[in-house]
């Protein structure tokens, strides 16, 4: 063990904690890799410490210290990274806003048996109202000689913005922002949510359990006792030292 002592080890997996809780949304896989490799480094320091090193000398320490708070940090920074990764870079929220409001069922949902929210049907159309129209003689490509193979003139790209013949052309339409503010909810209800878990299960998982808070306080209370046992025996030595009379009870 270096001078260091477990600076480096504490910085390892608090690295890997942070990659595998903030991208997780990006690549699924990451918790599984980093158990893997745990599981792996496990058993190669169990043998190191086992077989090639000297035995360490323990020294007592009350908790991680100051990497409690960062992995609390990287913790509610993981939360809100996902909660963006997935409202913006997924077609969830686009999908769910087509669906209700500019699909073929908008307006039509039932609940109960013949609740149509997740039939394909209501989807028909989804790709061509995800893309908008863009005049491309408006680029004077073929004036100088560029596409003149090409004989459309529209060219269909995905954004939600008004189309070239309408009183406001390539400006951001009600869908768009119909969208912009189903994805911010969807951030702030995403991260209440797993916050109000997150704070429901520490409820029910104190820090120290019962049993042993209990204990805690009774060796505290015994501690106490003792020292109050040792002062009166010094006060009461004293006394017998002065040719004061000695009482049995606390001075």
């Amino acid at each position: 063990m270096n001078i260091h002592g477990l600076m480096d080890e504490y910085l390892e997996m608090v690295l890997q904690f942070g990659f595998t809780t903030i991208f997780v949304a990006a690549f699924p896989l990451a918790p599984l890799l980093a158990l893997l490799n745990n599981i792996i480094e496990i058993r190669l320091d169990a043998y190191k410490f086992v077989t090639q090193w000297r035995r360490p000398l323990p020294a007592r320490a009350t908790d991680i210290g100051i990497w409690y708070g960062i992995l609390e940090g990287i913790g509610i920074l993981a939360v809100i990274t996902n909660a963006f990764v997935i409202a913006i870079t997924s077609d969830y929220i686009p999908r769910f806003v087509y669906e209700y409001k500019y699909g073929p069922c908008a307006g039509h949902f039932e609940y109960g048996e013949k609740m149509l929210s997740f039939s394909s049907s209501c989807l028909k159309g989804y790709v061509n109202n995800s893309l908008s129209f863009f005049n491309l003689s408006e680029l004077g490509l073929g004036k100088s000689g560029y596409c003149s193979i090409f004989v459309f003139v529209d060219f269909r790209y995905r954004d939600y913005r008004g189309p070239p013949w309408s009183s406001k052309p390539y400006e951001f339409t009600l869908q768009y922002w119909h969208i912009l503010a189903a994805r911010l909810a969807f951030i702030i209800v995403f991260e209440h949510l797993v916050f109000g878990i997150k704070s429901f299960i520490a409820y029910l998982i104190p820090d120290v359990p019962k049993n042993l808070y209990d204990r805690i306080r009774r060796e505290k209370y015994l501690v106490q006792e003792m020292m109050y046992e040792a002062e009166l025996e010094h006060l009461q030595q004293q006394r017998r030292k002065s040719g004061h009379p000695v009482h049995h009870e606390w001075p």
